[in-house]
């Protein structure tokens, strides 16, 4: 489905959030920037690891050979995953508000997944177009270039 004109494009990953309004209509999108947030990534992992990974126990059939290390926690991710849930908050707010009526979410695998769990309903019912693409350092036209392909790849095709 073509973006009609002033739907929200949100383009976020784990470390930046943009929202953008198109100006344009549904043959000629023209992104305008609304908001522009970038998490600040100072904090390096071994600052906030305290211990190092635990062991699990493995039974006493198992003895003291056998003791499988505990996958250690990604705090990097944790950030990450959490910078995409208060993208998701200010979606629902906004949606709330009656800020939009079509949205257009642009973001990598992962954070889209993250995305996709915590859009409330409000939000879900605007979504028009979900891309699966890192763009968050892309300028504008490679943007607005993407979402004209990826919508006319989901139009049927005349018979």
């Amino acid at each position: 489905m073509p973006i009609p004109n002033r739907a929200l494009v949100l383009v976020v990953d784990g470390r930046k959030m943009l929202f953008f309004r198109n100006e344009g209509d549904t043959n000629q999108i023209d992104l305008r920037t609304e908001a522009h947030e970038e998490r600040d990534d100072a904090s390096f992992d071994r600052e906030l690891k305290t211990d190092a990974p635990g062991t699990a126990a493995a039974g006493a059939a198992g003895g003291e050979a056998h003791r499988p290390a505990m996958s250690e926690t990604d705090f990097k991710q944790q950030e990450e995953d959490n910078w995409v849930k208060e993208a998701a908050e200010k979606l629902r707010l906004r949606a709330l508000r009656g800020d939009f009526e079509h949205l257009c979410i642009v973001a990598p695998p992962k954070a889209l997944g993250v995305l996709r769990k915590e859009l409330h309903k409000e939000v879900e019912k605007r979504v028009v177009c979900t891309i699966n693409k890192e763009m968050s350092g892309r300028p504008i036209p490679d943007i607005e270039a993407l979402i004209v392909n990826h919508t006319k790849a989901e139009e049927p095709a005349d018979v």
